[in-house]
């Protein structure tokens, strides 16, 4: 049972980052505009300061902490978070970009988001460890 529990929390992980490539995609494809594709790279950018800086003590990230590497860890991840949006608001000003197409690229934003909190709430368990 308890192995089925731990093999249902990973698919959600895979349904939910499925789910925001997809609405990524469709913001694209359905109003013939490639160019929301530029917030993928904030996508790309948003989890590497987890991943490079927090190791393996995402518990400090929730907490206030001394440590410099922590609040680095904080500063990248809200930066590329706030690009994460002005991306496609920038775009939706200058025209580039419709309603549609924004919104989207935000709700893909927030899905991937939520995948992202969900990896680092599963991986607090020992199971889900990689080193």
């Amino acid at each position: 049972m308890r192995a089925c529990l731990h093999s249902g929390k990973l698919a959600f992980l895979a349904i939910l980052v499925s789910g925001g490539i997809v609405l990524q995609i469709l913001a694209c494809a359905l109003y013939d505009n490639w160019w929301p594709m530029l917030s993928l790279i904030m996508y790309v950018l948003l989890p590497m300061p987890l991943l490079f800086f927090a190791g393996s003590d995402s518990s400090a990230l929730f907490s206030e902490s001394d440590s410099g590497w922590v609040n680095a860890t904080k500063f990248l991840t809200g930066a590329s978070a706030v690009g994460s949006i002005a991306i496609p608001a920038i775009l939706k000003h200058a025209g580039v970009i419709g309603w549609g197409a924004l919104v989207l690229d935000l709700s893909s934003f927030f899905v991937i988001v939520l995948a992202i909190m969900c990896y680092i709430r599963t991986s607090d368990n020992e199971e889900y460890r990689i080193l």
